[in-house]
């Protein structure tokens, strides 16, 4: 039995790795792949893997728990905040709108309220892992268009935690959820969210500071899963799903000095927990159910997408957005996202739903995040045309949007200057091969474009022909010249200044058409944070 387990974690691993390569030359989501391969892996593919005694639900759960902690820790409250209005009435109206109308079709179709209930929520939910890295690849997070999709986004990911509490009220047999517990579950999940935010400040104010003196990560490490598996268990154990707790830990430890170390160890755990997780989800699905109702699961899909599609334009336009943004942001909204599969197999495990209704619940998910990519694109090209129209050329942006500096290599140095520029009051993008290293910049405000600098599309998107000044911090010298010609292709007048780690690369770079090179590699940052200075200082 063993020897079967490992066997076929092996098997899920590889189509993961396979799944996911295949999908960064194709540049989809990875997302998608897991769930793809994880079709074919299972009992409506190849039939590799067959999990009959159930033994690889515990790791899929592990995925669910590091994925909802993550969330947690990553989670923006300031965010919040900062988007206010905006937040709150797009977030309800757009799931208001699609949810209402989801839940009247099933239960007149036959369907118990519970279930209907279930799906309809569910079907509200959008990825916001999917749309927030898309829109930051593409230079569009801080964009007014991006901002206000963020908003509709981090709203579903508050609204998860009181959909995953409403699961227990529907697992009653009867008509209708006694009150008492009810009331029982408000008062428990009432003290759980203040046991949470006093340990957050116990964790940051005090024990934290303490046992980082030790310097080491051997007890971020320990005292993280010692956390996670507490907080999780405690949730449990008072009759709230083990996935609250996990988001719970996940804020617990969010806003304090360890936060960034804690999502760097945490990452590969849940990259790869988090492929069980969504392979297994494929294994489920069978994908039999498409053949047998072709019709019926295509007709599903495109209403769902037209009124998902419908409900985010409705709500991207009360938050002020013309009616051309809104839709052509709404229809990247249009899809069913991750967090829907965790809501639904939590209905699934509780009997709130049947396994026919999961299956279709995932195909159609696993349909709308296939088709969000190339809608998403059609969304921002609508964008770009409006942007066009008003500004009379199609590279140009509105004056609150022109960029004045481009900061190519977000590595130590390129952060040091990225943040010089910015205390001398320039407006940044940042462009990094590694969307990890841009991700701290996005939260932050920073425009950020996910890409090769030699590629004109991505300079592009960076606003290469708008900027004044383009700071090249990237460790490599022969990639820092092509990037160097790549830019000059592009813009002639722009000022270029290029971090060289060796001196023998300095002339080469002058002749690329950098402006001005800055060699010794210890000594790069600081020599640029002067060169910058002193150039503001004349200006």
């Amino acid at each position: 039995m063993t020897q079967t387990l490992i066997q076929d974690l092996l098997v899920i691993l590889g189509g993961g790795l396979v799944a996911s390569l295949l999908c960064r030359r194709l540049h989809i989501s990875v997302l998608i792949g897991y769930l793809v391969v994880g079709t074919l892996l299972g009992r409506g593919g190849l039939g590799w893997v067959i999990d009959a005694n159930h033994q690889l639900e515990s790791f899929a759960e592990i995925g669910v728990f590091l994925l909802l902690f993550s969330i947690g820790l990553e989670f923006s409250i300031d965010s919040m905040k900062r988007l206010g209005r905006h937040l709150l009435v797009s977030g309800i109206v757009q799931m208001a709108l699609v949810a209402v109308p989801v839940g009247m079709i099933l239960f007149y179709a036959g369907k118990s309220w519970q279930a209907s209930t279930l799906i309809a929520a569910a079907t509200s939910l959008s990825s916001t892992v999917l749309v927030f890295k898309a829109l930051s690849e593409w230079g569009q997070s801080q964009r007014p268009h991006g901002q206000r999709a963020i908003g509709i986004l981090l709203f579903q990911d508050a609204a998860l935690v009181p959909l995953l509490l409403l699961v227990p009220m529907l697992t009653g047999t009867g008509s209708s959820v006694g009150w008492l517990d009810v009331a029982v579950l408000v008062l428990t999940s009432v003290c759980f969210v203040v046991a949470v935010v006093a340990l957050r400040r116990l964790l940051s104010g005090w024990l934290i500071p303490r046992l980082t003196s030790y310097k080491s990560p051997e007890v971020v490490i320990l005292f993280t899963v010692v956390a996670l598996g507490s907080v999780t268990l405690t949730a449990y154990s008072v009759g709230l799903p083990p996935v609250i707790g996990a988001f719970a830990a996940g804020l617990i430890f969010n806003g304090n000095r360890w936060t960034g170390q804690v999502d760097a160890l945490v990452l590969p755990f849940r990259e790869t927990f988090s492929a069980v997780f969504f392979v297994g989800l494929g294994l489920i699905f069978d994908p039999r159910l498409i053949l047998n109702e072709p019709l019926t699961m295509a007709f599903a899909l495109i209403v769902v997408i037209a009124l998902k599609a419908f409900a985010a334009t409705v709500a991207l336009k009360m938050t002020g957005l013309t009616l051309a943004r809104s839709f052509g942001m709404g229809i990247g909204l249009a899809h069913v996202g991750e967090f829907a599969f965790v809501l639904s197999l939590l209905g699934l495990t509780t009997k709130v739903i049947e396994e026919p209704d999961y299956q279709r619940i995932v195909a159609i998910a696993i349909g709308s995040l296939i088709l969000t990519p190339p809608l998403l694109k059609a969304g921002l090209k609508l964008i770009r045309d409006e942007d066009a129209d008003e500004s009379g050329s199609s590279v140009s942006l509105p004056d609150q949007q022109r960029l004045q500096a481009v900061v190519i290599g977000a590595g130590p140095i390129g952060r040091r200057v990225a943040a010089q520029l910015e205390t001398l009051g320039k407006d940044i993008c940042l462009v990094d091969m590694s969307p990890i290293n841009l991700h701290s910049f996005a939260q932050e405000g920073f425009r950020t474009v996910s890409g090769d600098a030699t590629d004109s599309s991505i300079l592009n998107l960076a606003g290469t022909e708008e900027a004044g000044l383009h700071v090249i911090c990237v460790p490599d010298d022969s990639s820092a010249i092509s990037i160097v010609q790549a830019i000059r292709l592009l813009n002639q007048e722009t000022k270029l200044v290029v971090r060289c780690r060796y001196q023998s690369n300095v002339a080469k770079l002058k002749k690329a058409g950098a402006d001005q090179v800055v060699s010794e590699e210890t000594e790069a940052s600081i020599a640029l944070l002067r060169t910058l200075a002193n150039d503001e200082t004349k200006s």
